[in-house]
């Protein structure tokens, strides 16, 4: 029996793809652009076509578990991965989507081996100081399976990241929400007040900066 040919693409239609069979293609994703604290991570990965990997989707439709699964299989069988991040001293000073494009450039900057086009989840792209071609794909996560692995890689090392987070700031419960505005963790920021990792620049961590009496005496 005749081997089922593996779709790297499967919501890409072959006519509407942006690349040929000669290009070495990237994926690229993020993770973090919401949260009140914390750095914004980018990731982004070159899979080999003669390995496979199955499961691969967009990294919020799978359990904390399948991610963590996922991402050592994703380094171990990629052609090459990378990732990088902005630090919350970054948002601020940037504003977090030129941060998020920042912490993208770094991640293709970095692969070892050099794409000439990168897919971009979303629908803005970086600007890289190399000659990768980038192309943005809405909704890339769950139709290109190198953005999928992308999206895995950075959520992961994010979430690493907000446990490390915990372990200083153990007060604001970094581990359970990992810094997005949860009641969990605007109850913690109101009766701790924002810690040096937080967003300065995002309305509720300013809100308390600039008004802290508005806040004081409320139900934490």
């Amino acid at each position: 029996m005749r081997k089922k040919k593996f779709d790297f693409y499967p919501g890409l239609p072959a006519r509407n793809r942006p690349f040929t069979i000669e290009d070495i293609v990237c994926g690229v994703d993020e993770a973090g652009r919401g949260p009140l604290a914390g750095p914004v991570y980018a990731a982004a990965v070159i899979l080999d076509p003669a390995r496979p990997i199955e499961g691969l989707r967009d990294s919020k439709k799978l359990t904390e578990a399948r991610r963590d699964e996922l991402a050592p299989i994703i380094k171990e069988q990629a052609l090459a991965w990378a990732i990088a991040e902005c630090s919350h001293e970054e948002i601020d000073t940037l504003n977090i989507l030129q941060a998020t494009m920042l912490a993208m450039r770094r991640a293709v900057e970095a692969l070892a081996t050099a794409p000439t086009i990168a897919l971009i989840d979303g629908n803005r792209c970086p600007q890289f100081t190399t000659s990768v071609r980038a192309h943005a794909v809405v909704e890339g996560d769950d139709k290109v399976h190198a953005i999928s692995a992308a999206s895995i890689l950075a959520k992961t090392a994010r979430d690493a990241a907000l446990v490390a987070l915990h372990e200083a700031y153990p007060q604001y419960a970094f581990d359970q929400h990992k810094g997005y505005s949860t009641a969990l963790h605007l109850a913690r920021l109101r009766e701790h007040g924002p810690c040096p990792v937080h967003r300065r620049s995002f309305a509720p961590v300013r809100a308390l900066i600039e008004q802290p009496d508005l806040f004081a005496g409320m139900p934490a």
